[in-house]
């Protein structure tokens, strides 16, 4: 069995939605859980406190322990604060969820600056200053788990989405960067992309899928990224009972000659090029230069 017992777990959005149940999830386990939520309406502004107080009552109604907080995850000193109020109640910090978020919906054509650059503030820019946070101590501790939240609008793209969908597909490449730099300090980074009925999608979804998706179903996924014997670098895509692993796959490719690489010739060549026969899922960005390095030194011994 999965449980949590004396690991701290700090939750961001955790006042409504998905938050709150990943945060509810956590404390039933054994985690003590900083609940935190600016309180702030589905685009992002205004705050209070109550959305996560009430979150903590639940828990420590259930016997668990909690602590509400405010901050902006854009703050970097508040987020800093934050963590330095976990340590000093707590003494560790185990477990971060990204899961803070805004929405501002609009065609591209109709959408200011203004709007873009909130929602990837907050998804992206968020995800970042929180992870900074906390991550020197887990590095310190040799332990941590860190789970991110993309979304199917990042890796396939939504209309009306072109601001959230390029911060939840940034957070895949914040994951994958992480998940490198953390592993020989047992931090495992991996990136949940749910699809749940909360306030954020409640005027996108039809009444019937609402009671297919609620929050509860997605969370189960988020428990397992986070436990000790999470993956890592990877998306779990879950909503409605539905699990599944979200990849990037690079085809094979070419090699062109040098009097071939044309952009005629990649026309008339599109289709050996994105042939996805024997297609693979590069572990670093490193992998691709030895790919094409590869494909060219064989080349030259061969006298092409």
């Amino acid at each position: 069995m999965i449980t949590f017992d004396e690991q701290v777990a700090i939750v961001t959005g955790a006042g409504h939605g998905l938050g709150r149940s990943h945060a509810l999830a956590l404390a039933e386990r054994g985690a003590r859980v900083v609940v935190n939520d600016l309180g702030g309406a589905r685009d992002g502004t205004g705050s209070s406190m109550s959305a996560a107080g009430a979150v903590v009552a639940e828990i420590e109604a259930a016997g668990g322990e909690a602590m509400a907080n405010g901050a902006d995850v854009t703050d970097a000193e508040a987020v800093e604060a934050m963590v330095e109020d976990a340590l000093e109640r707590w003494g560790r910090i185990d477990i971060l969820v990204n899961n803070a978020g805004i929405l501002r919906d609009k065609s591209f054509a109709n959408m200011g600056l203004g709007d873009f650059t909130a929602v990837v503030d907050v998804h992206l820019i968020g995800s970042a200053v929180c992870t900074k946070a906390v991550w020197g101590h887990m590095r310190e501790r040799g332990y941590g788990r860190i789970a991110m939240t993309t979304s199917s609008s990042g890796l396939y793209g939504n209309f009306g989405q072109a601001n959230y969908g390029a911060a939840k597909l940034g957070v895949v490449g914040l994951m994958n960067t992480l998940g490198i730099e953390g592993d020989k300090y047992d931090i495992r980074v991996n990136a949940l992309a749910p699809v749940a009925h909360t306030r954020m999608t409640d005027e996108l979804l039809p009444d019937e899928a609402k009671a297919l998706l609620r929050p509860e179903e997605v969370t189960p996924g988020l428990v397992y990224l986070v436990s000790q014997g999470a993956p890592t670098r990877t998306v779990l895509a879950a909503g409605a009972g539905g699990y599944a692993v979200a990849r990037i796959y690079e085809t094979d490719g070419i090699w062109l000659a040098p009097s071939e690489r044309t952009p005629e010739t990649i026309s008339e060549r599109f289709d050996e090029i994105a042939d996805p026969g024997g297609q693979r899922a590069l572990a670093a960005g490193g992998d691709q230069t030895m790919k094409f390095l590869g494909k060219a030194m064989a080349a030259n011994e061969g006298g092409a």
